[in-house]
């Protein structure tokens, strides 16, 4: 009865808190509206900033932020690659149910299923962009789309009202010659809708640069920034004084990272110090993520004391790095600990602008901010799914379920074991019939993939996990 009594008075604190945020947008004039602001790193290792406690990654700017708001413990993406991962983020959804499942990278594809510039985020999905431009918000993104190469899938297309950046899925840092932007169509960089002008700066420089510039002008509105770097995405390209500052013992591909990781750090600083600057912080949420786990063997990225990297559905390729900060509104210094999900994203930044999510079918996620609320012990999520062809996963309260299709499945207790060490598959027979069930229900409400890459790249994901991971089995 106590514990009845208490998840009520649980309940109807959480749903006042709602109530009281509601009405309070409800009643401000657009210019009071809180502001958003969305930084996305790609590639990034799990364990590679200060604030994840690495010793040798010097990023004290978002150590900063992480200091001036919440950590999020068990933060996880809706994919293993940035492409579906990004469709997740920006609908809400996941993305397996609209055939986006897996990377749209033209050349690699199956000839089974959509190719070239026919691949690309579906017309008929709504961005979190529209959105929020109906509620009033200027909206902006600077740097990586990765949502389709053709014009009809361009950011400009698809709610932002602003764009500075290159519609591909990765790209150098550095000017690219006449002849480079012949060859690398896609990658070219772009303001607006086909006005290419490369950047005499290294980029990461120059999008924080559009950012500053783009909150400057709109100071006086709501706004909505998604500033998606490409740091720390191959290629390994980073500025001649970074590189300076880092750690001698780094070689290699690990001290080219690091330095790229010093640029991104620095490029978030100068955002956040604007921010201050312009006297809009209290009014602003901010949220710092990564895209998916970080590609060790491609950049140099550590993902530990997770198993696994990108493109695989151990704890390393899909847990990352996730900040939430709002000066006066959120606590300091404080630590979540529940797993949420970046398909949060979406509700949680349209419900903060004021839209109504009871209207908007489909959702997987949830709004975050009422999960922060001191004494709510409710978990945004009971279950997460993740899918990518005959691979996939499930993780449902503090097991997970991972479904291969080269070996049998393997089940974990992930509140225990987070390095995904000891297979309790053959001491659990009941739980792997129970998750493999729960998991198939959920993969009879999804789509078909528009398009797939090879075959052949299934192999390689599988020998890329295996080389990143020593289970124990248990027998």
């Amino acid at each position: 009865m106590k514990f009845k009594t208490l998840k009520i008075a649980n309940q109807l604190q959480s749903l006042f808190f709602i109530m009281i945020v509601i009405v309070a947008i409800q009643g401000l004039s657009a210019q009071d509206k809180p502001n958003i602001i969305f930084i996305l790193s790609d590639d990034a290792g799990y364990a590679d900033f200060g604030f994840q406690g690495s010793n040798e990654f010097k990023t004290p700017h978002l150590d900063a932020l992480a200091k001036s708001g919440v950590k999020f413990t068990q933060a996880y993406v809706s994919a293993a690659v940035c492409g579906p991962s990004r469709a997740g983020i920006l609908t809400g959804k996941y993305q397996q149910k609209f055939g986006f499942e897996e990377n749209n990278v033209p050349g690699y594809m199956s000839a089974s299923g959509l190719l070239a510039d026919e691949m690309g985020l579906p017309l008929n999905q709504m961005t979190v962009a529209d959105y929020l431009r109906d509620l009033g918000y200027k909206t902006a993104i600077f740097g990586k789309w990765h949502m389709g190469n053709a014009d009809r899938f361009h950011p400009t297309k698809r709610g932002f009202d602003e764009f500075y950046g290159f519609r591909d899925g990765a790209r150098g840092y550095y000017e690219y010659t006449e002849e480079e932007q012949k060859e690398f169509v896609s990658k070219k960089l772009e303001r607006g809708f086909e006005n290419f002008k490369e950047s005499k700066i290294y980029l990461t420089d120059a999008l924080a640069n559009e950012t500053m510039s783009f909150m400057e002008r709109n100071k006086d509105n709501p706004f909505f920034v998604y500033l998606s770097f490409n740091a720390v995405h191959t290629p390994m390209e980073a500025r001649k004084d970074d590189l300076k500052k880092v750690p001698s013992h780094l070689t290699g591909k690990r001290r080219t990272l690091a330095a790229m990781t010093i640029g991104l750090d620095r490029a978030c600083g100068e955002v956040l110090q604007k921010l201050k600057d312009l006297g809009i912080e209290k009014n602003t949420l901010i949220v710092f993520a990564n895209d998916n786990g970080g590609p060790s063997d491609s950049n140099g990225s550590s993902n530990l004391p997770l198993s696994g990297t990108k493109a695989n559905h151990l704890e390393g390729g899909i847990r990352i790095p996730f900040l939430m900060s709002w000066k006066g509104t959120l606590k300091k210094n404080s630590v979540y600990n529940n797993p949420i999900s970046t398909l949060d994203l979406f509700p949680t930044f349209v419900s903060l602008a004021g839209g109504d999510l009871t209207k908007i079918e489909g959702l997987d996620g949830v709004n975050l901010l009422p999960y922060l609320e001191k004494g709510n012990q409710e978990k945004p999520h009971e279950t997460l799914y993740w899918k990518k062809e005959s691979r996939a996963a499930i993780r449902h309260h503090d097991y997970k379920l991972i479904r291969f299709p080269d070996r049998p499945a393997e089940l974990y207790h992930i509140e225990n074991d987070l390095s995904e060490i000891n297979d309790l598959a053959s001491k659990r027979p009941e739980k792997v019939r129970e998750l493999y069930k729960m998991l198939f229900d959920w993969e009879l409400t999804l789509e078909r993939p528009l398009w797939q890459l090879k075959r052949r790249y299934e192999g390689k994901a599988a020998i890329r996990m295996d080389k990143y991971r020593k289970p124990k089995i248990n027998n």
